[in-house]
Protein backbone atom coordinates (compact mmCIF):
# COMPACT_ATOMS: atom_id res chain seq x y z
CA UNK A 1 0.00 0.00 0.00
CA UNK A 2 1.45 3.32 -1.11
CA UNK A 3 2.06 6.22 1.28
CA UNK A 4 -0.22 9.19 0.32
CA UNK A 5 2.19 11.66 1.87
CA UNK A 6 5.04 11.02 -0.63
CA UNK A 7 5.36 10.53 -4.32
CA UNK A 8 8.53 8.23 -4.16
CA UNK A 9 7.74 4.93 -5.85
CA UNK A 10 8.02 1.71 -3.88
CA UNK A 11 10.16 -1.21 -5.23
CA UNK A 12 10.66 -4.74 -4.09
CA UNK A 13 14.10 -6.24 -3.48
CA UNK A 14 13.83 -8.34 -6.59
CA UNK A 15 12.87 -5.30 -8.64
CA UNK A 16 15.85 -3.36 -7.36
CA UNK A 17 18.21 -6.31 -7.84
CA UNK A 18 16.95 -6.92 -11.34
CA UNK A 19 17.15 -3.25 -12.22
CA UNK A 20 20.71 -3.01 -10.91
CA UNK A 21 21.69 -6.14 -12.81
CA UNK A 22 20.19 -4.86 -16.03
CA UNK A 23 21.82 -1.50 -15.58
CA UNK A 24 25.27 -3.01 -14.90
CA UNK A 25 25.09 -5.51 -17.70
CA UNK A 26 23.72 -2.88 -20.07
CA UNK A 27 26.27 -0.25 -19.18
CA UNK A 28 29.21 -2.65 -18.86
CA UNK A 29 28.26 -5.48 -21.19
CA UNK A 30 31.93 -6.39 -22.07
CA UNK A 31 34.80 -4.70 -20.31
CA UNK A 32 38.59 -5.00 -19.84
CA UNK A 33 39.66 -4.44 -16.25
CA UNK A 34 43.25 -3.88 -15.17
CA UNK A 35 44.36 -4.82 -11.68
CA UNK A 36 46.44 -7.00 -9.44
CA UNK A 37 45.18 -10.49 -8.64
CA UNK A 38 44.58 -11.09 -4.96
CA UNK A 39 42.73 -13.60 -2.78
CA UNK A 40 43.09 -16.28 -5.47
CA UNK A 41 41.30 -19.57 -4.75
CA UNK A 42 40.71 -22.67 -6.86
CA UNK A 43 37.45 -24.43 -5.98
CA UNK A 44 37.07 -28.20 -6.04
CA UNK A 45 34.47 -27.83 -8.81
CA UNK A 46 37.12 -26.25 -11.08
CA UNK A 47 35.93 -22.63 -10.78
CA UNK A 48 38.52 -19.91 -10.02
CA UNK A 49 37.69 -17.16 -7.51
CA UNK A 50 39.88 -14.08 -7.03
CA UNK A 51 39.78 -10.29 -6.75
CA UNK A 52 41.28 -7.49 -8.83
CA UNK A 53 42.53 -4.43 -6.98
CA UNK A 54 44.38 -1.22 -7.58
CA UNK A 55 45.23 1.79 -5.44
CA UNK A 56 41.60 2.91 -5.08
CA UNK A 57 39.38 -0.15 -5.10
CA UNK A 58 38.73 -3.86 -5.47
CA UNK A 59 36.32 -5.94 -7.49
CA UNK A 60 35.55 -9.62 -7.09
CA UNK A 61 36.02 -11.84 -10.12
CA UNK A 62 35.23 -15.41 -11.09
CA UNK A 63 36.32 -17.67 -13.93
CA UNK A 64 33.93 -20.52 -14.55
CA UNK A 65 35.27 -23.99 -15.05
CA UNK A 66 34.41 -24.03 -18.76
CA UNK A 67 36.39 -20.82 -19.38
CA UNK A 68 39.56 -21.80 -17.48
CA UNK A 69 41.27 -23.56 -20.45
CA UNK A 70 40.80 -20.43 -22.58
CA UNK A 71 42.08 -17.85 -20.08
CA UNK A 72 45.50 -17.56 -21.71
CA UNK A 73 47.50 -17.73 -18.47
CA UNK A 74 47.35 -19.30 -15.07
CA UNK A 75 46.25 -16.67 -12.53
CA UNK A 76 48.37 -16.20 -9.45
CA UNK A 77 48.17 -13.79 -6.55
CA UNK A 78 50.37 -10.75 -6.94
CA UNK A 79 50.52 -10.46 -10.73
CA UNK A 80 49.00 -7.52 -12.63
CA UNK A 81 46.68 -8.60 -15.39
CA UNK A 82 44.08 -7.30 -17.78
CA UNK A 83 40.89 -9.30 -17.36
CA UNK A 84 38.38 -9.40 -20.18
CA UNK A 85 34.75 -10.28 -19.32
CA UNK A 86 31.42 -8.89 -18.26
CA UNK A 87 30.10 -7.28 -15.05
CA UNK A 88 27.12 -8.95 -13.36
CA UNK A 89 25.55 -9.27 -9.93
CA UNK A 90 25.20 -12.22 -7.63
CA UNK A 91 23.59 -12.18 -4.16
CA UNK A 92 23.33 -8.37 -4.27
CA UNK A 93 27.02 -8.13 -5.05
CA UNK A 94 28.55 -7.27 -8.34
CA UNK A 95 31.43 -9.27 -9.78
CA UNK A 96 33.44 -9.66 -12.94
CA UNK A 97 32.96 -12.89 -14.90
CA UNK A 98 36.38 -13.33 -16.50
CA UNK A 99 36.69 -14.88 -19.95
CA UNK A 100 40.35 -14.10 -20.70
CA UNK A 101 43.44 -12.94 -18.82
CA UNK A 102 46.53 -11.18 -20.12
CA UNK A 103 49.51 -9.69 -18.43
CA UNK A 104 49.16 -5.98 -17.88
CA UNK A 105 51.98 -4.45 -19.92
CA UNK A 106 55.64 -5.31 -20.41
CA UNK A 107 56.58 -4.50 -16.86
CA UNK A 108 54.27 -7.13 -15.45
CA UNK A 109 55.49 -9.72 -17.93
CA UNK A 110 59.11 -8.99 -17.17
CA UNK A 111 58.47 -9.16 -13.44
CA UNK A 112 56.81 -12.53 -13.81
CA UNK A 113 59.64 -13.80 -16.01
CA UNK A 114 62.22 -12.57 -13.51
CA UNK A 115 60.47 -14.27 -10.61
CA UNK A 116 60.39 -17.57 -12.54
CA UNK A 117 64.02 -17.17 -13.55
CA UNK A 118 65.14 -16.68 -9.96
CA UNK A 119 63.21 -19.72 -8.81
CA UNK A 120 64.50 -22.00 -11.58
CA UNK A 121 68.06 -20.73 -11.10
CA UNK A 122 67.87 -21.75 -7.45
CA UNK A 123 66.86 -25.23 -8.60
CA UNK A 124 69.97 -25.44 -10.82
CA UNK A 125 68.17 -25.71 -14.18
CA UNK A 126 70.41 -23.08 -15.74
CA UNK A 127 73.78 -24.44 -14.53
CA UNK A 128 76.51 -24.65 -17.17
CA UNK A 129 77.46 -28.16 -16.02
CA UNK A 130 74.12 -29.52 -17.24
CA UNK A 131 74.67 -28.43 -20.83
CA UNK A 132 75.62 -31.10 -23.39
CA UNK A 133 77.96 -30.89 -26.36
CA UNK A 134 76.36 -30.83 -29.79
CA UNK A 135 77.29 -33.65 -32.18
CA UNK A 136 79.63 -32.64 -34.98
CA UNK A 137 77.51 -34.16 -37.76
CA UNK A 138 74.04 -35.33 -36.60
CA UNK A 139 72.31 -38.07 -38.54
CA UNK A 140 68.78 -36.67 -38.02
CA UNK A 141 67.73 -33.17 -36.90
CA UNK A 142 64.43 -32.59 -35.08
CA UNK A 143 62.67 -29.22 -35.34
CA UNK A 144 59.89 -27.93 -33.07
CA UNK A 145 58.28 -24.91 -34.72
CA UNK A 146 55.26 -23.72 -36.63
CA UNK A 147 54.58 -25.42 -39.94
CA UNK A 148 53.25 -22.20 -41.57
CA UNK A 149 56.01 -19.71 -40.74
CA UNK A 150 59.16 -18.84 -42.64
CA UNK A 151 61.31 -20.29 -39.84
CA UNK A 152 61.08 -23.85 -41.14
CA UNK A 153 61.96 -22.77 -44.66
CA UNK A 154 65.01 -20.85 -43.40
CA UNK A 155 66.23 -23.93 -41.52
CA UNK A 156 65.76 -26.17 -44.55
CA UNK A 157 67.55 -23.74 -46.85
CA UNK A 158 70.49 -23.37 -44.46
CA UNK A 159 70.86 -27.13 -44.02
CA UNK A 160 70.74 -27.71 -47.80
CA UNK A 161 73.41 -25.04 -48.28
CA UNK A 162 75.77 -26.16 -45.52
CA UNK A 163 75.34 -29.92 -45.17
CA UNK A 164 72.09 -31.69 -46.16
CA UNK A 165 70.67 -33.79 -43.31
CA UNK A 166 67.33 -35.58 -42.78
CA UNK A 167 64.86 -33.28 -41.03
CA UNK A 168 62.08 -34.42 -38.68
CA UNK A 169 59.51 -31.66 -37.96
CA UNK A 170 57.01 -31.60 -35.08
CA UNK A 171 54.64 -28.73 -35.93
CA UNK A 172 53.28 -26.74 -32.96
CA UNK A 173 51.67 -23.32 -32.38
CA UNK A 174 54.32 -20.87 -31.19
CA UNK A 175 52.01 -18.33 -29.50
CA UNK A 176 48.51 -18.02 -28.12
CA UNK A 177 46.43 -20.29 -25.95
CA UNK A 178 47.86 -23.78 -25.43
CA UNK A 179 51.12 -23.01 -27.26
CA UNK A 180 53.36 -23.67 -24.23
CA UNK A 181 51.73 -27.05 -23.54
CA UNK A 182 52.10 -28.12 -27.18
CA UNK A 183 55.75 -27.08 -27.31
CA UNK A 184 56.55 -28.93 -24.06
CA UNK A 185 54.73 -32.03 -25.34
CA UNK A 186 56.66 -31.97 -28.65
CA UNK A 187 60.04 -31.77 -26.85
CA UNK A 188 59.09 -34.65 -24.53
CA UNK A 189 57.75 -36.61 -27.53
CA UNK A 190 61.06 -36.42 -29.36
CA UNK A 191 62.84 -37.50 -26.18
CA UNK A 192 60.52 -40.52 -25.77
CA UNK A 193 61.46 -41.99 -29.16
CA UNK A 194 63.31 -45.34 -28.66
CA UNK A 195 67.07 -45.01 -28.63
CA UNK A 196 68.80 -46.48 -31.68
CA UNK A 197 65.83 -46.12 -34.02
CA UNK A 198 66.28 -44.25 -37.30
CA UNK A 199 63.86 -41.36 -36.70
CA UNK A 200 65.27 -40.43 -33.27
CA UNK A 201 66.99 -37.05 -33.73
CA UNK A 202 70.57 -36.47 -32.67
CA UNK A 203 69.91 -32.76 -32.04
CA UNK A 204 66.76 -30.65 -31.57
CA UNK A 205 66.02 -27.08 -32.73
CA UNK A 206 63.21 -25.16 -31.00
CA UNK A 207 62.58 -22.02 -33.08
CA UNK A 208 60.18 -19.24 -33.95
CA UNK A 209 60.42 -15.84 -35.59
CA UNK A 210 60.52 -12.47 -33.91
CA UNK A 211 57.63 -10.84 -32.04
CA UNK A 212 56.62 -8.87 -29.01
CA UNK A 213 57.21 -10.03 -25.47
CA UNK A 214 53.62 -11.22 -25.29
CA UNK A 215 54.15 -13.30 -28.47
CA UNK A 216 57.24 -14.96 -26.98
CA UNK A 217 55.67 -15.77 -23.61
CA UNK A 218 55.13 -19.43 -24.56
CA UNK A 219 58.92 -19.88 -24.47
CA UNK A 220 59.07 -18.32 -20.99
CA UNK A 221 56.57 -20.85 -19.66
CA UNK A 222 57.72 -23.06 -16.80
CA UNK A 223 56.44 -26.25 -18.49
CA UNK A 224 58.55 -25.57 -21.59
CA UNK A 225 61.64 -24.77 -19.54
CA UNK A 226 61.31 -27.97 -17.52
CA UNK A 227 60.70 -30.06 -20.68
CA UNK A 228 63.97 -28.73 -22.14
CA UNK A 229 65.82 -29.45 -18.88
CA UNK A 230 64.57 -33.07 -18.85
CA UNK A 231 65.30 -33.72 -22.55
CA UNK A 232 68.25 -36.07 -23.13
CA UNK A 233 68.78 -34.87 -26.71
CA UNK A 234 71.08 -31.84 -27.17
CA UNK A 235 68.84 -28.83 -27.87
CA UNK A 236 69.38 -25.50 -29.66
CA UNK A 237 67.00 -22.62 -28.92
CA UNK A 238 66.34 -20.03 -31.63
CA UNK A 239 63.46 -17.83 -30.45
CA UNK A 240 62.92 -14.33 -31.84
CA UNK A 241 65.63 -12.04 -33.05
CA UNK A 242 69.12 -11.54 -31.71
CA UNK A 243 67.95 -9.01 -29.12
CA UNK A 244 65.15 -11.24 -27.81
CA UNK A 245 65.86 -13.35 -24.74
CA UNK A 246 63.62 -16.02 -23.22
CA UNK A 247 64.00 -18.54 -20.40
CA UNK A 248 64.38 -21.38 -22.91
CA UNK A 249 67.63 -19.74 -24.03
CA UNK A 250 69.01 -20.15 -20.50
CA UNK A 251 68.16 -23.85 -20.14
CA UNK A 252 69.01 -25.00 -23.68
CA UNK A 253 72.43 -26.47 -24.54
CA UNK A 254 73.13 -23.76 -27.15
CA UNK A 255 71.38 -20.48 -27.87
CA UNK A 256 71.20 -19.22 -31.46
CA UNK A 257 70.21 -15.61 -32.22
CA UNK A 258 68.06 -16.65 -35.22
CA UNK A 259 66.68 -19.90 -36.71
CA UNK A 260 69.23 -19.60 -39.52
CA UNK A 261 72.04 -19.42 -36.97
CA UNK A 262 70.55 -22.47 -35.24
CA UNK A 263 70.81 -24.48 -38.46
CA UNK A 264 74.40 -23.31 -38.84
CA UNK A 265 75.17 -24.52 -35.29
CA UNK A 266 73.52 -27.88 -35.94
CA UNK A 267 75.66 -28.89 -38.93
CA UNK A 268 79.11 -27.83 -40.12
CA UNK A 269 79.78 -26.28 -43.48
CA UNK A 270 80.58 -28.94 -46.02
CA UNK A 271 82.76 -26.53 -48.01
CA UNK A 272 84.61 -25.56 -44.86
CA UNK A 273 85.15 -29.22 -44.01
CA UNK A 274 86.44 -29.93 -47.50
CA UNK A 275 88.78 -26.94 -47.26
CA UNK A 276 89.91 -28.07 -43.82
CA UNK A 277 90.58 -31.58 -45.07
CA UNK A 278 92.49 -30.19 -48.03
CA UNK A 279 94.55 -28.00 -45.72
CA UNK A 280 95.23 -30.94 -43.40
CA UNK A 281 96.16 -33.06 -46.40
CA UNK A 282 98.56 -30.41 -47.60
CA UNK A 283 100.00 -30.01 -44.13
CA UNK A 284 100.46 -33.77 -43.76
CA UNK A 285 102.13 -34.03 -47.15
CA UNK A 286 104.48 -31.20 -46.25
CA UNK A 287 105.23 -32.77 -42.90
CA UNK A 288 105.84 -36.15 -44.51
CA UNK A 289 108.11 -34.58 -47.09
CA UNK A 290 110.05 -32.75 -44.39
CA UNK A 291 110.30 -35.90 -42.30
CA UNK A 292 111.49 -37.87 -45.33
CA UNK A 293 114.18 -35.30 -46.02
CA UNK A 294 115.32 -35.37 -42.40
CA UNK A 295 115.49 -39.16 -42.41
CA UNK A 296 117.33 -39.10 -45.75
CA UNK A 297 119.89 -36.70 -44.28
CA UNK A 298 120.30 -38.89 -41.21
CA UNK A 299 120.67 -41.95 -43.41
CA UNK A 300 123.30 -40.19 -45.51
CA UNK A 301 125.24 -39.22 -42.38
CA UNK A 302 125.03 -42.78 -41.07
CA UNK A 303 126.08 -44.13 -44.48
CA UNK A 304 129.15 -41.92 -44.52
CA UNK A 305 130.14 -43.30 -41.14
CA UNK A 306 129.98 -46.92 -42.32
CA UNK A 307 132.99 -48.64 -43.96
CA UNK A 308 132.93 -49.60 -47.64
CA UNK A 309 131.24 -53.02 -47.96
CA UNK A 310 133.43 -53.91 -50.98
CA UNK A 311 136.55 -53.35 -48.89
CA UNK A 312 135.11 -55.47 -46.07
CA UNK A 313 134.20 -58.24 -48.49
CA UNK A 314 137.64 -58.15 -50.10
CA UNK A 315 139.31 -58.44 -46.69
CA UNK A 316 137.07 -61.34 -45.70
CA UNK A 317 137.70 -63.06 -49.05
CA UNK A 318 141.47 -62.73 -48.57
CA UNK A 319 141.19 -64.30 -45.12
CA UNK A 320 139.18 -67.16 -46.56
CA UNK A 321 141.74 -67.77 -49.31
CA UNK A 322 144.60 -67.76 -46.79
CA UNK A 323 142.75 -70.22 -44.58
CA UNK A 324 141.98 -72.45 -47.58
CA UNK A 325 145.62 -72.45 -48.63
CA UNK A 326 146.63 -73.83 -45.23
CA UNK A 327 144.25 -76.79 -45.43
CA UNK A 328 145.49 -80.19 -46.75
CA UNK A 329 144.41 -81.45 -50.15
CA UNK A 330 141.15 -83.32 -49.56
CA UNK A 331 141.35 -85.56 -52.67
CA UNK A 332 144.85 -86.65 -51.65
CA UNK A 333 143.64 -87.43 -48.12
CA UNK A 334 140.73 -89.46 -49.47
CA UNK A 335 142.99 -91.43 -51.81
CA UNK A 336 145.42 -92.20 -48.97
CA UNK A 337 142.60 -93.30 -46.69
CA UNK A 338 141.20 -95.54 -49.44
CA UNK A 339 144.62 -97.17 -49.97
CA UNK A 340 145.06 -97.74 -46.22
CA UNK A 341 141.64 -99.29 -45.97
CA UNK A 342 142.32 -101.64 -48.90
CA UNK A 343 145.62 -102.69 -47.34
CA UNK A 344 143.95 -103.47 -44.01
CA UNK A 345 141.27 -105.46 -45.86
CA UNK A 346 143.89 -107.52 -47.68
CA UNK A 347 145.78 -108.25 -44.46
CA UNK A 348 142.57 -109.24 -42.71
CA UNK A 349 141.64 -111.54 -45.61
CA UNK A 350 145.05 -113.29 -45.39
CA UNK A 351 145.00 -113.52 -41.57
CA UNK A 352 141.44 -114.83 -41.31
CA UNK A 353 142.21 -118.61 -41.64
CA UNK A 354 145.04 -118.44 -39.08
CA UNK A 355 142.81 -116.37 -36.75
CA UNK A 356 140.03 -118.95 -36.98
CA UNK A 357 142.46 -121.84 -36.28
CA UNK A 358 143.98 -120.05 -33.30
CA UNK A 359 140.55 -119.23 -31.84
CA UNK A 360 139.42 -122.84 -32.31
CA UNK A 361 142.51 -124.12 -30.57
CA UNK A 362 141.98 -121.65 -27.71
CA UNK A 363 138.40 -122.83 -27.33
CA UNK A 364 139.55 -126.50 -27.22
CA UNK A 365 142.21 -125.66 -24.60
CA UNK A 366 139.63 -123.83 -22.52
CA UNK A 367 137.41 -126.92 -22.64
CA UNK A 368 140.27 -129.20 -21.51
CA UNK A 369 141.29 -126.83 -18.69
CA UNK A 370 137.93 -127.18 -16.95
CA UNK A 371 137.90 -129.38 -13.81
CA UNK A 372 136.47 -132.91 -13.87
CA UNK A 373 132.83 -132.50 -12.92
CA UNK A 374 132.29 -136.14 -11.77
CA UNK A 375 135.27 -135.87 -9.42
CA UNK A 376 133.87 -132.65 -7.97
CA UNK A 377 130.48 -134.28 -7.47
CA UNK A 378 132.06 -137.36 -5.76
CA UNK A 379 134.14 -135.19 -3.46
CA UNK A 380 131.14 -133.06 -2.55
CA UNK A 381 129.02 -136.12 -1.89
CA UNK A 382 131.71 -137.69 0.34
CA UNK A 383 132.00 -134.44 2.29
CA UNK A 384 128.26 -134.30 2.57
CA UNK A 385 128.10 -137.87 3.83
CA UNK A 386 130.75 -137.15 6.47
CA UNK A 387 128.91 -134.07 7.67
CA UNK A 388 125.65 -136.00 7.77
CA UNK A 389 127.21 -138.75 9.89
CA UNK A 390 128.58 -136.20 12.33
CA UNK A 391 125.22 -134.47 12.53
CA UNK A 392 123.45 -137.77 13.23
CA UNK A 393 125.84 -138.55 16.09
CA UNK A 394 125.55 -135.06 17.59
CA UNK A 395 121.83 -134.69 17.13
CA UNK A 396 120.58 -136.57 20.29
CA UNK A 397 122.86 -134.63 22.60
CA UNK A 398 121.94 -131.37 20.86
CA UNK A 399 118.28 -132.18 21.23
CA UNK A 400 118.62 -132.92 24.93
CA UNK A 401 120.70 -129.88 25.74
CA UNK A 402 118.68 -127.47 23.57
CA UNK A 403 115.21 -128.85 24.23
CA UNK A 404 114.01 -125.73 25.98
CA UNK A 405 115.42 -123.38 23.33
CA UNK A 406 114.16 -125.63 20.56
CA UNK A 407 110.62 -125.59 21.98
CA UNK A 408 110.66 -121.76 22.11
CA UNK A 409 112.03 -121.32 18.57
CA UNK A 410 110.61 -124.48 17.05
CA UNK A 411 108.63 -122.67 14.40
CA UNK A 412 111.50 -120.39 13.43
CA UNK A 413 114.25 -123.10 13.03
CA UNK A 414 114.62 -125.26 9.89
CA UNK A 415 114.34 -129.07 9.98
CA UNK A 416 117.66 -130.96 10.37
CA UNK A 417 116.83 -132.92 7.24
CA UNK A 418 116.56 -129.65 5.43
CA UNK A 419 119.96 -128.66 6.75
CA UNK A 420 121.39 -131.97 5.56
CA UNK A 421 119.84 -131.60 2.10
CA UNK A 422 121.09 -128.02 1.66
CA UNK A 423 124.77 -128.90 0.82
CA UNK A 424 123.57 -131.40 -1.75
CA UNK A 425 121.46 -128.65 -3.40
CA UNK A 426 124.49 -126.38 -3.41
CA UNK A 427 126.52 -129.07 -5.12
CA UNK A 428 123.89 -129.47 -7.79
CA UNK A 429 123.80 -125.71 -8.21
CA UNK A 430 127.60 -125.61 -8.49
CA UNK A 431 127.46 -128.34 -11.14
CA UNK A 432 124.87 -126.37 -13.12
CA UNK A 433 126.87 -123.15 -12.72
CA UNK A 434 130.04 -124.81 -13.98
CA UNK A 435 128.24 -126.11 -17.03
CA UNK A 436 126.73 -122.68 -17.69
CA UNK A 437 130.14 -121.04 -17.19
CA UNK A 438 131.67 -123.41 -19.73
CA UNK A 439 129.00 -122.66 -22.27
CA UNK A 440 129.19 -118.93 -21.55
CA UNK A 441 132.99 -118.91 -21.90
CA UNK A 442 132.74 -120.75 -25.20
CA UNK A 443 130.11 -118.34 -26.50
CA UNK A 444 132.05 -115.31 -25.25
CA UNK A 445 135.27 -116.44 -26.91
CA UNK A 446 133.38 -117.06 -30.11
CA UNK A 447 131.70 -113.61 -29.90
CA UNK A 448 135.05 -111.94 -29.16
CA UNK A 449 136.51 -113.64 -32.18
CA UNK A 450 133.65 -112.42 -34.32
CA UNK A 451 133.94 -108.83 -32.99
CA UNK A 452 137.69 -108.84 -33.50
CA UNK A 453 137.26 -110.07 -37.04
CA UNK A 454 134.55 -107.44 -37.62
CA UNK A 455 136.92 -104.69 -36.44
CA UNK A 456 139.80 -105.95 -38.52
CA UNK A 457 138.02 -106.71 -41.74
CA UNK A 458 136.39 -104.08 -43.98
CA UNK A 459 132.83 -104.21 -45.16
CA UNK A 460 133.55 -106.42 -48.21
CA UNK A 461 134.96 -109.23 -45.89
CA UNK A 462 131.78 -109.61 -43.79
CA UNK A 463 130.44 -112.20 -46.20
CA UNK A 464 133.60 -114.31 -45.91
CA UNK A 465 133.46 -114.08 -42.10
CA UNK A 466 129.87 -115.24 -42.04
CA UNK A 467 130.81 -118.17 -44.30
CA UNK A 468 133.71 -119.15 -41.99
CA UNK A 469 131.43 -118.91 -38.95
CA UNK A 470 128.92 -121.21 -40.67
CA UNK A 471 131.69 -123.75 -41.44
CA UNK A 472 132.86 -123.57 -37.81
CA UNK A 473 129.32 -124.16 -36.54
CA UNK A 474 128.98 -127.15 -38.90
CA UNK A 475 132.27 -128.62 -37.75
CA UNK A 476 131.26 -128.21 -34.08
CA UNK A 477 127.97 -129.97 -34.83
CA UNK A 478 129.81 -132.88 -36.48
CA UNK A 479 132.19 -133.10 -33.53
CA UNK A 480 129.26 -133.31 -31.14
CA UNK A 481 127.71 -136.03 -33.30
CA UNK A 482 130.82 -138.28 -33.17
CA UNK A 483 131.53 -137.53 -29.50
CA UNK A 484 131.06 -140.64 -27.26
CA UNK A 485 129.34 -138.41 -24.70
CA UNK A 486 126.43 -137.75 -27.07
CA UNK A 487 125.28 -141.43 -26.92
CA UNK A 488 125.13 -141.62 -23.13
CA UNK A 489 121.58 -140.23 -23.11
CA UNK A 490 120.49 -143.19 -25.24
CA UNK A 491 121.36 -145.83 -22.59
CA UNK A 492 125.12 -146.27 -23.10
CA UNK A 493 127.90 -145.86 -20.49
CA UNK A 494 131.55 -144.81 -20.78
CA UNK A 495 134.17 -146.95 -18.99
CA UNK A 496 137.07 -144.90 -17.63
CA UNK A 497 140.38 -146.15 -16.11
CA UNK A 498 141.68 -144.52 -12.93
CA UNK A 499 143.92 -142.31 -15.08
CA UNK A 500 140.86 -140.94 -16.84
CA UNK A 501 141.36 -142.67 -20.22
CA UNK A 502 138.57 -144.67 -21.76
CA UNK A 503 138.65 -148.48 -21.90
CA UNK A 504 138.09 -149.31 -25.58
CA UNK A 505 139.03 -153.06 -25.68
CA UNK A 506 138.25 -156.08 -23.55
CA UNK A 507 141.95 -156.89 -23.36
CA UNK A 508 142.51 -153.64 -21.51
CA UNK A 509 139.94 -154.56 -18.85
CA UNK A 510 141.84 -157.01 -16.63
CA UNK A 511 139.84 -158.65 -13.81
CA UNK A 512 139.97 -156.66 -10.58
CA UNK A 513 140.58 -153.37 -12.41
CA UNK A 514 138.84 -150.49 -10.65
CA UNK A 515 136.95 -148.40 -13.22
CA UNK A 516 134.43 -145.59 -13.29
CA UNK A 517 131.17 -145.90 -15.23
CA UNK A 518 130.02 -142.56 -16.61
CA UNK A 519 126.33 -142.29 -17.38
CA UNK A 520 124.35 -139.38 -18.82
CA UNK A 521 123.25 -138.17 -15.33
CA UNK A 522 126.32 -139.10 -13.23
CA UNK A 523 129.14 -141.63 -12.48
CA UNK A 524 129.37 -144.86 -10.45
CA UNK A 525 132.51 -146.81 -9.28
CA UNK A 526 132.86 -150.42 -10.44
CA UNK A 527 135.38 -153.33 -10.52
CA UNK A 528 136.07 -155.65 -13.47
CA UNK A 529 135.14 -159.25 -12.47
CA UNK A 530 136.35 -162.68 -13.73
CA UNK A 531 135.07 -164.55 -16.76
CA UNK A 532 131.30 -165.38 -16.75
CA UNK A 533 129.65 -168.60 -17.67
CA UNK A 534 127.96 -168.89 -20.99
CA UNK A 535 124.26 -168.35 -21.08
CA UNK A 536 124.18 -166.30 -17.84
CA UNK A 537 124.13 -162.56 -17.51
CA UNK A 538 126.15 -160.84 -14.79
CA UNK A 539 124.19 -159.84 -11.75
Amino acid sequence: MSDPTTNVPEYTVSEISGAVKRTLEGAFGRVRVRGEITEFKRHASGHLYFSLKDEGGKIEAVAWRTAVPRLGLVPESGIEVIATGRVTTFNSKYQLVVEKLAYAGVGALLARIEMLRIRLTAEGLFDAGRKRTLPMLPGVIGVVTSAQGAVLQDIRTTLARRFPRPLLVWPVPVQGDGAAERIAYAIAGFDRLPSGTVPRPDVLIVARGGGSLEDLMAFNDEAVVRAVALCSIPLISAVGHETDHTLIDLVSDRRAPTPTAAAELAVPSRDALVALLAAEHTRLRAGLRRLTQERRLQLGQAERGLPDPHVLMAARAARVHRAAAGLPNLPVLLAAARLALEGRAARARLALPNFVRSRRAALLQAGQALPDLPSLVRAGRLALDGRASRLRLALPALVRTRRTALMQAERGLPSPYTVIARPEGRLRLAHAQLGAALRHATQRRRAEGLRTMARLQPAPLLGALREAQARLSGTAGRLDAVSPLAVLARGYALVLRPDGHAVTAAADAAPGLAVTLRFADGVRPATIGGPQRQGRLPL
